[in-house]
């Protein structure tokens, strides 16, 4: 029986998961959507955590908007359709790729208040009071994602206003929700209770179900005033006064100066060179072009496609780098502007050889005895990804953020949006793990105006030059390894693109020290990682990888995760 309703809910949605040749729709109806997981097509392609999201960016390209026009529509409509993720209150990292060849990154990491400080997370016997850094009013950082997309927008052809209209209609008009969009809103009431000052939209008094509308009034009016006043309409003003009186409302540090100073900033990529293959990604504070980098080079020189894909060697070999590159990153990773991350040390090739000489094959290594590397002397897991490809050569890759699932189920009264709680990804005691697990040191403690390292890996590939691969998840500290993984996956084993997103997926992070797998990861190759010395954790999905590959007859395959309702659009 519930098999059944679960069926009708579907077919009242109009949800269908397809693999197609795409022919998109014209027109974007938010009461009835398909859901593709995989298309082809020549002119560009979308590809996001939700339907009417991709849709929106396509319906961009269509208008004459090039890959940054499209990626600023699916942004903020995600906003909107994926609140859980998608993001005004957030921040996020941006990599592209235009078609002059030019190479370009954007920073728009949320920043720590001014009025913050290292200990402000401590009770008065030093404890870390993890309450307060990940949910709440106190737990958000100056938000940076509508200041981002007005830096990208440089780069854009089309006006702001036609690029967030289809954002404002969404939320004005409503949409309707899936069935896992339901359990969730349903299983945080409690929590949007308990945060907020004022009801929001997500709370009503029966249970959501799968065909409901849900509408969002306050949003709507905040893009309007984005729409209409620029940044400005989101950093100062409405909306800032907004903001500011949500977090005296409840004990939050965010003031009218931190927003109006936020700055988003352009950023020299993290490049590095594999098997002829140039792969760009984000500098600091994301870890995650160094993180890549590093695992990416200590595995180059082993015969890996020959082990085999989930084969146990493949599988320890990787782990054993995932290993090395995070306990790195645990001592010398955060943002550059405040601390000097030895970034070229850590990824020369000497460096990197140097810290697989005590690789194993057969044998597990061991977290307490494995640290980070000795320098030379002179010196969420709900996050959101997307990728959008134009015709023209120019490609974007963008996660962004709100950290934990609904970030800080704050939302800001009378604006509709949800605020983050990225201060949790500081190190708010050094040597005390975060909600992902994640280790740090002084490199990321809490200063005033510094961005809290992150996780967030979008990444482009490069095939002489040319776009190739863009790939990128949600998934906090898992996101690195899915990237990792799902590269080498289509580089080195040669795997078709879906099976290199939607096969299992296994996850190390130097602490705590053990293996996750996801379910249906080959039993064998478990049974052996344990017999090296693993410890082995079964574990539900690791993150929601999205990919979009150049092929060669010029046209782009589009992957959307099958973890969850992500979708692929294109033209």
């Amino acid at each position: 029986m519930k098999t059944f309703l679960k069926i009708i809910g579907f077919l009242f949605l109009g949800i269908v998961y397809t693999s197609l040749n795409c022919q998109a729709q014209s027109t974007i109806n938010p009461f009835q959507f398909e859901i593709k997981k995989k298309l082809i097509c020549k002119n560009g392609a979308v590809v996001s955590a939700h339907a009417l999201a991709s849709q929106a960016g396509v319906e961009i390209l269509k208008m004459g908007g090039n890959a940054i026009d499209a990626a600023i529509a699916t942004q903020l409509a995600l906003a909107v359709v994926h609140p859980s993720a998608g993001n005004l209150g957030g921040g996020g990292f941006l990599v592209m790729q235009l078609q002059n060849g030019s190479s370009k990154t954007i920073d728009y990491r949320e920043m720590a208040p001014a009025s913050s400080h290292r200990n402000m997370y401590l009770d008065e016997n030093g404890n870390a009071q993890f309450d307060k850094s990940q949910s709440g009013h106190l737990s958000s950082g100056v938000p940076g994602t509508v200041a981002g997309l007005f830096a990208s927008h440089k780069y854009a052809r089309l006006s702001f206003e036609k690029l967030i209209q289809p954002a404002i209609e969404l939320a004005e008009k409503g949409f309707v929700i899936s069935e896992r969009e339901a359990s969730s809103l349903n299983g945080l009431k409690q929590e949007f209770l308990k945060f907020n000052t004022v009801t929001p939209d997500f709370v009503k008094e029966t249970k959501w179900k799968a065909g409901d509308t849900l509408i969002q009034k306050d949003l709507a009016n905040t893009l309007k005033r984005i729409s209409k006043n620029g940044a400005a309409g989101f950093y100062e003003g409405e909306t800032a006064k907004l903001i500011v009186e949500e977090m005296q409302r409840g004990g939050g540090i965010i003031s009218l100066n931190d927003l109006k100073n936020y700055r988003a900033i352009e950023r020299e990529p993290h490049i590095f060179n594999y098997k002829g293959f140039t792969i760009l990604g984000m500098p600091m504070p994301s870890s995650g072009g160094l993180l890549l980098h590093q695992m990416m080079k200590m595995i180059e020189k082993k015969p890996i496609a020959t082990y085999g894909f989930q084969s146990p060697q493949a599988v320890q070999l990787m782990v054993e780098a995932e290993r090395r590159a995070f306990a790195d990153r645990a001592a010398f990773m955060g943002d550059a502007d405040f601390y000097k991350v030895p970034v070229a040390e850590i990824s020369s090739d000497k460096y990197l050889t140097k810290r697989m000489e005590d690789f194993v094959p057969g044998k597990a290594g061991n977290s307490q005895l494995i640290q980070p590397g000795i320098l030379p002397a002179k010196e969420s897991e709900e996050t959101t990804h997307l990728n959008v490809i134009d015709k023209d050569g120019n490609a974007v890759s963008v996660t962004t953020t709100l950290n934990n699932s609904y970030g800080s189920r704050t939302i800001v009264g009378g604006a509709g949006f949800l605020m983050n709680d990225e201060m949790d990804d500081f190190s708010i005691k050094p040597g005390t793990p975060n909600m992902y697990g994640a280790l740090g040191g002084e490199a990321n403690a809490i200063e005033p105006g510094k961005r809290m390292l992150s996780s967030m890996t979008p990444t482009i590939v490069l095939k002489n030059n040319k776009p190739y691969l863009l790939v990128g998840t949600p998934g906090g500290t898992t996101i690195p390894t899915s990237v990792f993984q799902t590269i080498v996956n289509i580089l080195d084993f040669e795997m078709s693109t879906e099976d290199a997103v939607w096969k299992p997926k296994f996850h190390h992070q130097w602490m705590p020290d053990r293996v996750d797998l996801e379910r249906g990861f080959l039993p064998t190759t478990r049974k052996e990682l344990e017999t090296m010395g693993y410890k082995i954790v079964e574990r539900g999905s690791i993150g929601r990888t999205e990919v979009i590959k150049k092929l060669r007859n010029g046209k782009f395959e589009v992957i959307a995760d099958n973890r969850g309702d992500d979708a692929a659009e294109g033209w």
